[in-house]
């Protein structure tokens, strides 16, 4: 597996997206730091650009990723490989590419401008969608043979997660805000890994207020340590049961 990893890593480095990836974080994330005139509102930024941005590039290049190396998938699947290894050698390969260039291109910054708790939990985050919105990616590619299909489902993913999703659990909070919401809020934001991260790191900032209607709430129960703890099982969960569906497919399916 550790050869795969390698050479899926040197591949994708030579395709020199990567770097450019790294490079328009690193020029976005210093942007908002100078502009914003202080750290707070910085953060703030660099939240919004890591939910947006992170799980949009991961979906996108996670899949059209997979789909350009079929070939070489096909050839090691004709070895005596198990198709787990060649799948996870894949996947990990993706995945510690596109940390790697978040480190850089958001980590510098961060160490440079908010070396603080809230800033390392923004890293945390983000380092966390990374694994996660590639084991969705890789997902929906091995469900798939059709790349278009396989790019069109990425999009629509994304779409779903960081924008409709969060209308839709407005709408049903106005819709019942004369009942108890406390559970069926945690519940809607368990459901969404880009929300849960959103809300640990704003309770990290103690901007609550920041959150809106939801954020009195969030407070009381992911405001503490073990609240953080629950929201980081339920993110390993996001990544786990992804990458072991996709794990399942690859084994059973026609290459």
């Amino acid at each position: 597996m550790l050869k795969i990893v390698k050479y899926v890593i040197r591949d994708i480095i030579r395709s020199r997206i990567i770097i450019a990836y790294a490079l328009i974080l690193l020029a976005a994330s210093f942007g908002l730091f100078n502009l914003g005139g202080d750290v707070s509102k910085g953060l703030i930024g660099m939240l919004s650009l890591v939910l947006l941005v992170v799980p949009l590039v991961c979906l996108i290049f996670g899949t059209i990723h997979f789909y350009n190396s079929y070939e070489f998938i096909e050839l090691l699947a004709s070895q005596p490989l198990k198709r787990g290894t060649i799948l996870m050698g894949e996947y990990l390969g993706v995945a510690l590419a596109l940390c790697g260039a978040l480190l850089l291109g958001a980590g510098l910054p961060v160490l440079l401008y908010a070396a603080t708790a809230t800033g390392f939990t923004l890293l945390a985050v983000g380092l966390a969608l990374t694994l996660i919105f590639v084991a969705i990616a890789f997902l929906g590619a091995v469900a798939t043979r059709d790349k278009a299909r396989g790019v069109g489902m990425a999009m629509l993913v994304w779409f779903y997660f960081a924008l409709l999703h969060g209308g839709l659990m407005l709408l049903i909070l106005f819709a019942f805000e004369d009942y108890p919401l406390e559970k069926p809020t945690m519940a809607m934001i368990a459901l969404n890994p880009i929300d849960l991260g959103r809300v640990v790191v704003l309770l990290q900032m103690d901007v609550s207020a920041l959150m809106g209607y939801t954020g009195a709430l969030m407070k009381d129960l992911l405001g503490t340590t073990t609240g953080i703890a629950s929201a980081a099982g339920i993110l390993t969960l996001w990544l786990l049961i992804p990458l072991a569906l996709a794990c399942w497919i690859f084994r059973k399916k026609d290459l």
